[in-house]
């Protein structure tokens, strides 16, 4: 197949990108900048001079391709509820663009959409359209496209990961090096959910090769870390003290991280094993942590 796919230069996309071409796909990547396209090229991917604001060239790139992949999002979290607006257009522009055949779309969303109550694991077949956090917008784009007989599929992340980045666990590092310390709530008992980049994009062709119209998968190979014993791994490796915040403290130390780090985003991915037959084989978020490289 030969399959569109944005944010291919990105730290998820550039991934599957190298995943689609191993399995014998064609890949052309969007990328805005010719750096970008000459790591495309490096990897034996074809360039397509674009980006997620034009939604013309979405529409272009995707009705050239038996498939599509739409793995970019602005990730400035400053603007997250705009950017969220702006990837629930991108999304029904690629779809629009296929519309009409059975070609799929994948589209990214988080594990978050599929838990029903705080606390609560989240799980595939979930999907609440007035959830509160902003990111739902994407999967109302998939849900609007699916309405109109498109074949998407939304996969959903958790805490996606190597030794370089770690998904929004990077954000808590670089902010235990600025602060001194590494810090979680006290009291708190919050797990994350995580992934190594190299099973979540396995899944991700998975999911395309698949082509069941509706469906949700979860690239969650842990389904529950203690917050805290991240906050503990970063102290160790960075030499920093750990500190126990009390709730009150919280948004002042750990500023717009503040609702994730307080929250639960624990996930079940036995649905999606499942149904695909995936088994992640990648080393643990911990291992990772123990061995990264941007310290």
């Amino acid at each position: 197949m030969r399959i569109f796919l944005t944010g291919s230069t990105g730290f998820v996309g550039s991934h599957v990108a190298l995943e689609l071409i191993a399995s014998g796909h064609q890949v052309l990547g969007m990328t805005r900048s010719e750096s970008g396209a000459q790591a495309l090229a490096a990897m034996g991917a074809q360039a397509y001079p674009g980006d997620i604001e034009d939604l013309q060239s979405l529409k272009r790139g995707a009705s050239e391709c038996d498939g599509v992949i739409h793995t970019a999002f602005d990730h400035d979290f400053a603007n997250f509820i705009e950017n969220c607006q702006k990837d629930r257009r991108a999304i029904v522009s690629l779809g629009s663009a296929l519309e009409g055949s059975d070609r799929p779309l994948v589209i990214t969303s988080s594990t978050a959409m599929g838990s029903a109550l705080p606390g609560q694991k989240a799980i595939e077949n979930f999907f609440n359209p007035d959830h509160p956090n902003p990111r739902v917008a994407s999967e109302l784009a998939g849900l609007e496209l699916s309405q109109r007989g498109v074949n998407v599929s939304v996969m959903r992340l958790s805490q996606i990961h190597d030794t370089r980045k770690q998904g929004l666990v990077t954000n808590v590092v670089e902010l235990a090096r600025k602060t001194g310390v590494s810090a979680y709530i006290e009291g708190a008992l919050n797990s994350w959910s995580a992934t190594h980049i190299d099973d979540t994009a396995r899944l991700f062709r998975l999911a395309l090769e698949r082509r069941e119209p509706g469906s949700r998968y979860h690239a969650t190979a842990e389904e529950a870390i203690s917050f805290r014993r991240i906050a503990q791994t970063i102290a160790e490796q960075l030499g920093l003290p750990v500190v126990a915040l009390r709730t009150e403290e919280a948004a002042a130390h750990f500023g717009w991280l503040t609702p994730f780090v307080s929250k639960d985003m624990s996930a079940s991915s036995a649905m999606t094993r499942a149904r695909s037959g995936w088994n992640p084989q990648g080393p643990t978020l911990i291992t990772d942590l123990e061995n990264m490289t941007h310290i």
